[in-house]
């Protein structure tokens, strides 16, 4: 026959089990990055913002990262209230906010890929976020290539009209012409006596 013994637990096991689970309660709740859109989709010169709410012990520093198939490049860093520092490829069109959003304009389609935002405490711990932005080529510019091509193909039409009627018109008048060169110019009709 098996026998179990279960010792049971003092106060100090106790302790130290509650402590510890709320130690790991507390680094992982430390940073809480929220945000209510993770996919979005712009069109080429459209502006787009990262709307994120960062709550962190202390004061974090907010990184932004750009990752598509062929490159990973830093946007920039900084803290509320404090630094910032932006690439210099992104300089004029991103738009940091002490909320750790960001805001950027003037889309181009190097633009689409993945946005990671990483938040960091003071003691170093670390959560990301990430978005996907899609951008599309803006459509006007074929309706405005296939105007401007209709506009064209209307105005040779014109034209080719226009060379029709003034060709049809010259040969009317050389027609008329010819048959008056071929009539007798004087045709003397003598009139008869009865």
């Amino acid at each position: 026959m098996l026998t179990l013994h279960f010792r049971p637990w003092d106060v100090h096991d106790v302790a130290v089990l509650l402590s510890s689970a709320l130690y790991v309660c507390h680094i992982a709740g430390a940073i809480s990055i929220q945000s209510d859109l993770h996919s979005l989709i712009r069109s080429v010169q459209e502006d787009v913002f990262f709307s994120v709410n960062v709550t962190c012990r202390g004061i974090p520093t907010i990184q932004w990262t750009f990752i598509s198939s062929s490159v990973r490049r830093s946007i920039g860093a900084w803290q509320p209230g404090g630094f910032t520092n932006i690439t210099e490829d992104y300089s004029s069109r991103v738009q940091a906010h002490h909320n750790g959003s960001m805001g950027l304009s003037d889309l181009r389609l190097q633009d689409g890929g993945y946005y990671v935002v990483t938040v960091t405490d003071g003691t170093g711990n670390s959560k990301d976020a990430g978005f996907v932005l899609k951008v599309n080529e803006v459509l006007y510019e074929d309706l405005q290539y296939l105007s401007v091509s209709a506009l064209a193909l209307g105005c040779l039409a014109g034209l080719l009209m226009l060379g029709m009627w003034l060709t049809n018109k010259a040969y009317r008048r050389i027609a008329a012409w010819r048959r008056r060169k071929q009539m007798p110019e004087n045709d003397v009709t003598e009139l008869q006596p009865l």
